[in-house]
């Protein structure tokens, strides 16, 4: 598998990036491909550990170790195939995947795991251009259809696999694109929108028909797709943001980030700002930006104000600050809990852990500021440390701190299917059916906000077990 001696001959090398001060003057993507030679080298480094733990790292269970292999004796065509067979969007997962499987290849034990998201990335993107991947259209049809509600990438999974199966698709997107949280949640300068472009050409061909603007529960009749398909699929998403319960939390400069990433997307789509900004324009342009949550969707409110010209940018955390390096005795080939430097924050922030808000400074509608308090944790409570009050300055706070589960106004309320203790739509990952019959679900609707690799896993799994409700047999892989 691999070079034998490749992890010994060479250290992990990961992609080059154009320098921070070059790429916040656009929103284009900046990391840099390296060349064949380099990436066939460094696929070389995936040793015959014995047990791949980077199997069971990857959500989609890629198989990593044959595709880094057919890289290694330069065959990608090969590379290609084995990488789509677990993976529907490797060109998605290659570009904002958090990489688990690294964190659980074995080489991570010295800190020096192979390269597979870069490798992964490179396989797809040569088999684009060289013309390698085509619609797979399927020999025959089976005279069943199933609706799928939302475009998000558990939608998107699920419906190419159900049309490859020859079922009659459709997919309906409440948004004026498809997408969801790739169209509209991630920044461009992490992942350009074309390619979902050219994913939708593919499996429109295919035999998916997409209907965009067409939120089911309020535009399209719930009942009327009941009578209309043989099985629905809810793969909405978890859109419901947690909200800032402060006094002076309702001010017009407390906005969610979603909001403010979605914006910014339209404007580099080409929208206007009527069509980019129907509430009013959100810009971090000259304002000092407080940016409240330190997961990724916080640090994607970082670069999208950096690329504004925010005057300033400060990211706080309530959880303690991780430590720079996790205990790998403890932790591998687990999701460690450590220290992550993203590439917005290279470009420029502070941030801050251990904070508590207290409450937005301001005349009632202008923010002015942010009190705020440092905090410990004791037996996994909060204490505030006396003394320890600060107010930073602000003209626009941003809310990232997560999302508490679907929305359940309009579509949740007319599907009538339960909801688990969290507010999640009640589906195991088995049957990936609801408490209705024909009705299933999948994605974060399902599972809770989580990873887009999650999302194509539930998406391609769900697709199925419909497949298989359907037909009483499958022939479409887990």
């Amino acid at each position: 598998m691999g070079k034998e001696t490749g992890f010994l001959e060479l250290d992990r090398r990961e992609r080059d990036y154009i320098a921070p001060e070059k790429r916040v003057e656009n929103y284009r993507e900046f990391a840099i491909e390296p060349p064949a030679e380099e990436l066939a080298a460094q696929a070389s480094r995936c040793m015959n550990c014995g047990i791949p733990y980077c199997h069971n790292g990857c959500p989609v269970n890629n198989i990593i170790p044959d595709w880094n292999h057919l890289v290694y004796e330069n065959d990608w065509k090969n590379a290609l195939t084995v990488l789509h067979s677990t993976n529907n969007f490797p060109e998605f997962t290659g570009r904002i995947c958090p990489a688990p499987c690294e964190a659980s290849c074995t080489l991570n034990l010295i800190d020096q795991p192979v390269t597979i998201k870069s490798i992964e990335c490179a396989i797809v993107d040569r088999g684009w251009r060289e013309g390698w991947i085509k619609p797979q259209v399927p020999e025959k049809q089976t005279g069943k259809s199933v609706a799928v509600i939302g475009s998000g990438p558990a939608g998107l999974a699920c419906a190419q696999q159900l049309a490859r199966a020859g079922h009659a698709v459709t997919v309906f997107e409440k948004q004026d694109r498809i997408g969801g949280l790739l169209r509209y949640g991630i920044p461009d300068f992490k992942m350009e929108k074309h390619l979902i472009n050219r994913r939708a050409v593919q499996m429109e061909a295919e035999g998916v028909t997409f209907k965009t603007s067409a939120e089911v529960g309020v535009e399209v009749s719930f009942k009327a797709l009941q009578e209309n398909f043989d099985a629905i699929v809810l793969s909405g998403g978890a859109e419901e943001p947690r909200a800032l319960d402060i006094p002076g939390a309702e001010m017009a400069g407390v906005r969610f980030a979603m909001e403010f990433l979605t914006q910014q997307n339209k404007r580099n789509a080409g929208d206007d700002e009527v069509r980019a900004a129907p509430r009013g324009t959100l810009t971090a342009t000259g304002k000092h930006v407080i940016v409240i949550g330190g997961g990724d969707t916080g640090s994607d409110c970082v670069g999208t104000s950096n690329r504004q010209g925010a005057a300033s940018v400060t990211q706080l955390e309530i959880m303690p600050k991780p430590p720079e390096h996790e205990d790998k005795a403890l932790t591998w080939p687990d999701w460690p809990l450590k220290l992550r430097t993203s590439s917005s924050h290279q470009e420029g922030v502070h941030r801050d852990w251990s904070v508590l808000t207290k409450r937005v400074v301001g005349d009632g509608e202008t923010v002015t500021g942010l009190e705020c308090v440092r905090i410990e944790w004791v037996d996994g409570k909060i204490q505030e440390v006396p003394g320890s009050e600060f107010t930073l300055p602000a003209d626009l706070i941003l809310l990232a701190m997560g999302f508490t589960g679907p929305r359940k106004r309009g579509l949740l309320d007319k599907a009538g299917v339960s909801l688990d203790g969290r507010g999640n739509v009640a589906a195991d990952t088995d049957s990936y059916a609801t408490s209705e019959p024909g009705i299933y679900a999948c994605g974060d609707m399902r599972r809770g906000q989580s990873l887009v690799v999650w999302a194509i896993r539930e998406g391609r799994q769900c697709a199925r077990a419909v497949d298989e409700a359907l037909m009483g047999v499958t022939e479409l892989p887990r």
